[in-house]
């Protein structure tokens, strides 16, 4: 490894179709401040617990973070924002823990979430039981939620 910032060169394997850099220049371990915002009114809210851990090898984020809160003020859909890094050019899905607390349309469960494209947010879906379409979690001023994932920056 020569002078900082240089990073593990990986040149001497063969490179598939695709590849776009065999040089390994970012390594990281941390924390972070996750919130809850509304999509129409940010808002302000109450936190019990406002905990996020993270590692970045590479372009890969992977994190996990957990929320408690009340007293919220947001409106519009719900996002949980605060992430490290800002995600690439593509959304992608992250895996939803545990939900408490939070208020979903009549007869629809939390069905997905994902680190929405160019942002450093996670969108939250709710799905019809049954099947159907699914639809954006509505701001709810209280809740619990744990979440954990990967994103490419």
């Amino acid at each position: 490894i020569g002078a900082a910032g240089q990073g593990v060169d990986f040149s001497a394997n063969t490179g598939t179709a695709g590849m776009t850099s065999e040089l390994l220049n970012w390594y990281e371990e941390g924390t972070f401040t996750p919130t809850v915002r509304g999509t129409t009114t940010v808002g302000t809210a109450s936190y019990s617990t406002q905990l996020g851990t993270y590692t970045r090898i590479g372009r890969m984020v992977y994190f996990q973070l957990e929320l408690n809160w009340n007293s919220g003020t947001g409106g519009g859909q719900l996002r949980l924002g605060g992430l490290p890094f800002t995600c690439g050019n593509s959304n992608c899905a992250v895996s939803i823990g545990d939900v408490e607390n939070i208020a979903l349309t009549a007869l629809y469960y939390m069905a997905g979430a994902y680190v929405s494209a160019n942002s450093t947010q996670i969108s939250l879906r709710e799905c019809q039981v049954g099947g159907g379409g699914n639809n954006p979690v509505t701001y709810d001023a209280a809740g619990i939620i744990r979440v954990g994932g990967c994103y490419f920056v």
